[in-house]
C-alpha cells in the first residue's frame, strides 16, 4: 500500500524496540554459534582466533570421561518416546473433552496444574514418589526373602521417572492445543460422513484426523523439543545416567574450551532440523488437502 508523507516517529521507535528484542532473543544463540567455529587456540570470549571446525572434531571424538553422545541418545530416544504419547494422549483427551464427561472441569485443571508448579518442585516429587517405591520393593524382598528382588536397585530411570517427569510439562501443552483445535472443528464434517454410510471410527479416521493433522503435528513439535531442552524436572528424576542437557550443565563447570559452544550448537541444530521438518510437513499437508479440494467429484 502506497504511503504519503514520511513514516513518524513512532514507527522508528517500535521498529528500533523491535530489533534489540530480536537481538536480545537470538544474541546469545548467535554467539555461541560464532565462538565454536574458531580455531585450536580460540578461547571462550571474543575476539575469535581463527575459523574452523577444530572444536566439532574435538566434540566427535568425546569430552573426556564424559559419554556425551550416548546422553545424545538418550535424550533423543527419550524425546521421540515423549512426542508419541503427547500426541497420542493429548488427543484422545480432545476427543473426550469435546463430547463431555462428568469431572471434566476438574479434570482439566488438575492436568494443567503442573505449568503452574515450580519444576524443581515437580522434580523433586516425582523423585520421592520412586524412592518410595524402591523403599516397599526392598522391605518386600525383606520379608519374603525373594532373591530375584534383593538385587533391586532402583526404579527411578530414563523410560520411567524421568518419562513421567517430561510428560509432566508436554501434556498440559498438548492437551492446551488440542482443546483450542477442537473448539474449533465444525461437527458439520462428521455428520456428512455419517450421511454418507461412515461408522464412528471411519470419521475419525479418514475424516477428523486429516483435517486436524497439521495441528497434531504442531503437538508432536511441542512434545520433542519440550523434553529435549528439559533440565529442571529431570534433575532429580532421572536416576543413574544423565540426559543431554543435565550433562551440558555439568560440563559448564569443568569444560574450559569452546567444545561446550560445539555442544551448544550441535544440540540447537537438532531442535532447529525438528522444528523445520514440522514445518515441511505441514507445509506438505497443506498442500495436499488444497489439490484434494480441487479435485473435481
Amino acid at each position: 500500500m502506497h504511503r504519503d508523507g514520511p513514516r513518524p516517529l513512532s514507527f522508528y521507535l517500535l521498529a528500533g524496540f523491535f530489533g534489540l528484542f530480536v537481538l536480545f532473543l537470538y544474541g546469545p544463540t548467535l554467539t555461541i554459534l560464532a565462538l565454536s567455529f574458531q580455531g585450536p587456540q580460540g578461547g571462550l570470549t571474543f575476539p575469535m582466533n581463527g575459523v574452523s571446525t577444530y572444536w566439532f572434531s574435538r566434540l566427535w571424538a568425546g569430552l573426556g570421561v564424559v559419554d556425551i553422545w550416548a546422553a545424545f541418545r538418550r535424550s533423543f530416544a527419550l524425546g521421540l518416546v515423549v512426542m508419541g504419547l503427547t500426541v497420542t494422549v493429548a488427543f484422545f483427551a480432545g476427543l473426550a473433552f469435546r463430547k463431555g464427561f462428568l469431572g471434566q472441569t476438574l479434570l482439566f485443571y488438575v492436568a494443567v496444574a503442573s505449568l503452574i508448579v515450580p519444576s524443581i518442585v515437580v522434580s523433586l516429587g516425582i523423585g520421592l514418589e520412586f524412592r518410595l517405591v524402591d523403599e516397599a520393593i526392598k522391605a518386600l524382598a525383606a520379608w519374603t526373602g525373594w532373591g530375584w528382588l534383593q538385587d533391586h536397585g532402583t526404579v527411578m530411570g530414563l523410560f520411567t521417572s524421568a518419562l513421567g517427569a517430561h510428560l509432566t510439562w508436554t501434556l498440559p501443552f498438548g492437551l492446551l492445543i488440542m482443546f483450542a483445535v477442537f473448539n474449533r472443528f465444525n461437527p458439520a464434517y462428521e455428520e456428512a460422513a455419517r450421511d454418507l454410510g461412515a461408522s464412528g471410527a471411519q470419521a475419525l479416521r479418514h475424516v477428523v484426523v486429516p483435517i486436524i493433522l497439521p495441528s497434531l503435528v504442531g503437538v508432536a513439535l511441542f512434545g520433542f523439543t519440550l523434553s529435549w531442552d528439559e533440565l529442571a524436572r529431570t534433575s532429580q528424576a532421572i536416576g543413574g545416567r544423565n540426559t543431554l542437557p543435565l550433562e551440558l550443565q555439568g560440563l559448564t563447570t569443568t569444560v574450559t574450551t569452546p567444545e561446550i559452544y560445539a555442544l551448544g550448537t550441535v544440540t540447537t541444530g537438532v531442535s532447529l532440523v525438528v522444528i523445520g521438518l514440522a514445518f515441511g510437513t505441514f507445509l506438505v499437508l497443506q498442500r495436499r488437502r488444497a489439490r484434494r479440494v480441487l479435485l473435481p467429484g
